[in-house]
């Protein structure tokens, strides 16, 4: 998706951002979005560093709220109370949030408190709030819009084309968005986070996120070696089908279908999946999707834009050795 620029600040967009240290891909192509729409402010969990806010003054972000005294330990809640002052404060009729489970826990309960409707891993949205998605496990797309004056829409990551240099696009006299601290009393129940513990660096970007997804599923035998060896080639990331997981293979943050994550990279390399419904879910608005299987009757053939008959322990290293040749 190619948004096209607001002519008039007619509407305020509401961006609610999942973290403080960088802006991550999905973060910038809500903000790219959120500028076409009209008028743009931010939501963020703690408090907002030096090179956060030049990142955000070069999407001409007009304020950034924050929580005193940092997120604190409640599951979503604070998310859910701040992103709902700074929308009455600023009379936001757009929300938008990433698409990932917990913004979908957050967008839920914004949706009652606000009265406003919620649309979900939105592909596409015109500038009249029509949003575009797939549904039905991929099988079919369609536009719906909300009837209320207020929206929220999670967006899938790589739904939005950026433009290629965003600070060189800023105007000149760009300035950082001013800060505003809300003080949450939100006493409603919520979860307690009681711990965390990050998963292992692999160097490869994250599933959610990647450009390139090199998925496997039970044809791999259990061996994902291959398929990392051309995930790491081409800049991308490794998932699975949940075959795949249950078998013990690979973790369940790999997993991508109906039950798993749902990922929408440029490229989608499916290896050994047969493509049934449940897998078609999390992969189908792939912007160009290659399937390597033995089977020539797999259902993955019928969606894929390029398939390969073969062994994916033969197919998969000679096309990594033909990238890295073409890489000198």
């Amino acid at each position: 998706m190619t948004p096209t620029p607001t002519t008039a600040n007619s509407t305020t967009a509401l961006v609610v951002l999942a973290a403080t240290d960088r802006l991550r891909r999905a973060d910038r192509e809500l903000l790219v979005l959120a500028g076409t729409v009209g008028e743009t402010h931010v939501v963020v969990p703690d408090a907002p560093g030096d090179a956060l806010l030049d990142a955000l003054a070069a999407h001409a972000v007009r304020t950034v709220h924050a929580p005193e005294g940092g997120p604190g330990d409640r599951l979503t809640t604070p998310a859910v109370a701040l992103a709902e002052a700074a929308a009455r404060e600023t009379g936001a009729t757009v929300l938008l949030l990433a698409a990932t489970p917990e913004a979908a826990d957050v967008a839920a309960h914004l949706g009652v408190r606000l009265e406003a409707g919620v649309i979900t891993d939105v592909v596409a949205l015109d500038a009249d709030r029509v949003a575009t998605k797939s549904v039905l496990a991929g099988g079919w797309t369609t536009r719906c819009r909300a009837t209320s004056p207020v929206l929220i829409a999670t967006v899938r990551p790589n739904a939005v084309e950026l433009p290629a240099d965003v600070a060189a696009a800023a105007p000149a006299e760009a300035q950082r968005p001013r800060v505003r601290t809300h003080a949450l009393r939100d006493t409603g129940p919520a979860a307690r986070v009681v711990g965390r513990a990050g998963l292992p660096a692999s160097g490869r970007p994250a599933l959610g996120e990647a450009r390139v997804v090199v998925a496997g599923g039970r044809g791999t035998g259990g061996d994902f070696g291959p398929l990392e060896q051309l995930a790491d080639v081409l800049g991308g990331a490794v998932g699975a089908s949940r075959a795949a997981v249950d078998a013990g293979w690979i973790g369940p943050e790999a997993q991508v279908g109906q039950t798993g994550r749902t990922v929408s990279p440029q490229l989608y390399v499916s290896c050994g999946i047969s493509g049934a419904v449940q897998q078609r879910a999390g992969m189908q608005t792939a912007g160009t999707i290659v399937a390597v299987n033995q089977d020539e009757q797999a259902p993955v053939f019928e969606i894929a834009d390029l398939g390969i008959v073969g062994d994916l322990r033969t197919v998969l290293p000679q096309a990594v050795e033909h990238l890295r040749a073409l890489r000198g």
